[in-house]
């Protein structure tokens, strides 16, 4: 019986996989995904799946809600109903929690990402020792007292040797047990992602939206090919600041913009805290393409070329559009960074870009 329920819920769990697969370029763009993220899971809402369910009964057709009936009855109370009666079927919704992993599978799958293979560090892991189970040898600093003491004292009583007048309990070997413990591996963070977004005046509510939309794909892909991972958020003006998380996707000012101090900020926490030779380094630039000149874009494109690139797997610039940014900053990337492999690049004018833009930046597999 467990087997076969254990069948019928691995039959339903792929039916979800594949109607999320098939609907995936309209899940990519549900701004709801990233609020009902839990700690490992994600409830995403599937029209048209009844979940497997039992339905109890006694078999009998008779009887009206759980009282007696016969053929015939009224059902309900007596008087008109409030407004005409529907003509169409209700369309079922379905919420199911899905891990972020899997999620994440369908997205490489569908998407026909290549896995990507870290560099550096990626294999290296801290060990502890969790105390977690007894056994009946060990040196006695492990001895677990309370335990061996019940032992003694059941031994005692069992045999009516227990005295509650003189109540002195005498240990034997076969009374102590000491404290087990087990070796857990616990991988080091070994990649990080630098998210950079302008916040000028020219990035509203929808390019925030967008950034947080692709922020957050981005991210459960990554989790999916690393064991451990830090997220850092820069965010810029004409003046870079690293903030959280929270202040990153909500935070406006209204002055002008200058992206080569994101890039300064980003070179200085890098050279910090990551070193290239032992981090898997994501530097991912949100912009609108607008910039205070063409000598601060280039001088954007000779800060990645000289001293970002070097230190990192991959840059991605996602150009997202706006009616007040000139969208010009990418045309400049293009022009001086061509040739760059680990420069990717993305346009995105709506939520329907973002299928095509989380391909472009991990199509190779960086």
């Amino acid at each position: 019986m467990l087997l076969q329920i254990d069948k019928d819920h691995g039959r339903f769990r792929q039916i979800v996989r594949g109607r999320i697969r098939k609907d995936l370029r309209k899940f990519l763009t549900r701004g709801e995904l990233v609020g009902r993220e839990g700690k490992h899971l994600v409830s995403i809402p599937v029209p048209g799946i009844d979940t497997p369910h039992f339905r109890y009964g006694d078999n009998n057709d008779a009887g009206v809600g759980s009282g007696d009936g016969k053929s015939g009855d009224k059902l309900g109370q007596d008087g008109e109903g409030i407004g005409p009666g529907g003509t169409e079927e209700g369309r079922h919704i379905l919420e199911v929690d899905i891990s972020l992993d899997e999620l994440a599978d369908i997205l490489g799958e569908e998407l026909e990402l290549p896995r990507i293979e870290p560099k550096g560090r990626h294999n290296l892991t801290s060990e502890k020792d969790r105390y977690s189970s007894i056994r009946q040898s060990g040196p006695e600093s492990l001895r677990h007292f309370k335990r061996t003491f019940r032992r003694a004292l059941r031994r005692y009583i069992m045999t009516g040797a227990y005295d509650p007048q003189n109540p002195s309990i005498i240990f034997e070997r076969s009374d102590k047990v000491y404290r087990s413990w087990k070796t857990i591996k616990n991988p080091q963070s070994n990649a990080v992602i630098v998210y950079m977004m302008d916040v000028s005046g020219s990035m509203g509510a929808e390019q925030k939206e967008i950034v947080r939309l692709k922020a957050f794909w981005i991210d459960a892909w990554l989790r999916r090919n690393y064991d451990g991972i830090e997220s850092r958020y820069i965010v810029h003006d004409v003046r870079a600041a690293e903030v959280d998380r929270e202040t990153f996707y909500h935070l406006r000012e209204d002055g002008g913009t200058r992206i080569s101090s994101a890039y300064r900020l980003a070179r200085e926490l890098i050279e910090r805290d990551y070193p290239g030779a032992e981090w898997n380094v994501y530097l991912f630039h949100f912009s609108d393409g607008d910039n205070s000149s063409e000598s601060d874009s280039r001088e954007c494109c000779k800060l990645l070329k000289e001293h970002l690139l070097p230190q990192i797997n991959e840059f991605g610039y996602c150009q997202v559009a706006s009616a007040y940014g000139s969208g010009n900053f990418i045309n400049v990337i293009h022009e001086h960074l061509a040739r760059e492999p680990k420069v990717v690049t993305a346009r995105v004018n709506s939520k329907d870009d973002i299928y095509d833009g989380i391909k472009a930046f991990f199509a190779q597999g960086r």
